[in-house]
């Protein structure tokens, strides 16, 4: 019962980042939440402005391939695509290109009290790097 909640909630963080729902994503994590990725760490308030450089300058979706959890643990294979159009920090120098990309993605949730805890997200940058550099 308490891994299919914790699920929802996943699912319900992968649709309001694709919209970049600043104000759902508030809700779902909690105030002290700790959120790791390719770029670093902070709490919300922290990665929010990568985030949008990957919705402004990436057009970066993500979509849910396969998702598992044990208690306060989910794990989720995703699909990420996008397109470089502009400006984002992990391609600094580049100019944008309009090539799409296409990765496998990996993110793993902890889970409390019906907010995410903590989050860590790993993709291959490389890849992106070659699919939208060339």
């Amino acid at each position: 019962m308490e891994s299919e909640a914790n699920k929802s909630i996943v699912q319900d963080y992968i649709a309001a980042f694709n919209t970049f729902d600043l104000e759902r994503l508030a809700e779902l994590f909690a105030p002290d939440a700790k959120i790791y990725g390719v770029l670093g760490f902070g709490l919300l308030a922290d990665v929010v402005p990568i985030w949008r450089e990957l919705h402004e300058g990436m057009n970066m979706r993500l979509e849910a391939l396969d998702i598992a959890a044990d208690g306060c643990n989910v794990v989720v294979r995703l699909r990420e695509t996008g397109r470089f159009t502009g400006t984002f920090r992990g391609l600094a120098g580049h100019e944008p290109t309009g090539r799409s990309y296409e990765i496998t993605a990996m993110e793993w949730f902890i889970i409390k009290d019906g907010r995410i805890t903590c989050r860590w997200g790993a993709r291959d940058s490389a890849a992106i790097a070659r699919q939208v550099i060339g």
